[in-house]
């Protein structure tokens, strides 16, 4: 779930481009600003998890615990390629996805992370990742759908100028459609309120993302 779109004006000081004999002030502060702004998501998260009252707990095997703590997996790397490409891209609207991406899903995170210390469940369980999925996807080379591989994440790094934007947009794009799978699995199979809730959010939030990913790989290709 990611934060309300703002205005490029809002975000003047997020998006000014460095000198160049290295980061212009503005960027500077811009990166505090972000890394207030995922702490923030993530309390904000946490309060939201503690305030839903909770009448029953899944246990350790179940579709909410997976669901959970898959997601919150899933998530952390968005989160870290959003940062990247905040730090690294070239165009305004890139970075402001990023924002928009990392302080949203960091909230989640917390939200998740709040139901399982509600239910009494360690943030990691016995469990291989995705065995709560009913339809049995696979893990391919250690990775939930979507996710970008080592390789993939190390090249998004060491990237520069446009090709910032470019890796960024195209991971981004592969890691929301498998986010998105995995959240039609969750919903197929749970019926706490406060995990549909969530779960709708997200598809709703990363459905709407694809597209605006899509306009801007367009976008990027000049």
């Amino acid at each position: 779930m990611t934060a309300p779109a703002t205005t490029d004006s809002e975000h003047d000081d997020v998006v000014a481009a460095p000198d160049e004999g290295g980061p212009a002030p503005a960027r500077r502060y811009g990166l505090a600003a972000l890394a207030i702004m995922v702490v923030v998501g993530l309390l904000l998260g946490y309060a939201g998890g503690l305030l839903t009252p909770r009448l029953t707990r899944p246990g350790d095997s179940s579709v909410e615990a997976g669901f959970a703590r898959d997601m919150t997996t899933h998530h952390a790397q968005a989160v870290e390629m959003s940062l990247i490409a905040y730090r690294s891209a070239t165009l305004p609207e890139v970075r402001q996805i990023a924002v928009d991406i990392a302080t949203g899903q960091q909230g989640e995170i917390g939200a998740m992370q709040t139901w399982l210390r509600e239910w009494q469940l360690s943030p990691t369980g016995s469990q291989p990742p995705m065995s709560w999925m009913s339809d049995g996807a696979a893990v391919k080379d250690g990775l939930m759908p979507g996710m970008a591989t080592p390789q993939q994440m190390a090249s998004l790094r060491d990237a520069t100028g446009l090709e910032v934007d470019r890796q960024f947009l195209a991971l981004m794009y592969t890691h929301h459609l498998g986010g998105i799978h995995m959240v039609d699995a969750a919903l197929a199979e749970t019926d706490n309120a406060e995990v549909v809730r969530v779960a709708q959010t997200m598809k709703t939030t990363q459905q709407s993302e694809l597209n605006n990913l899509r306009q801007l790989q367009a976008q990027a290709k000049g």
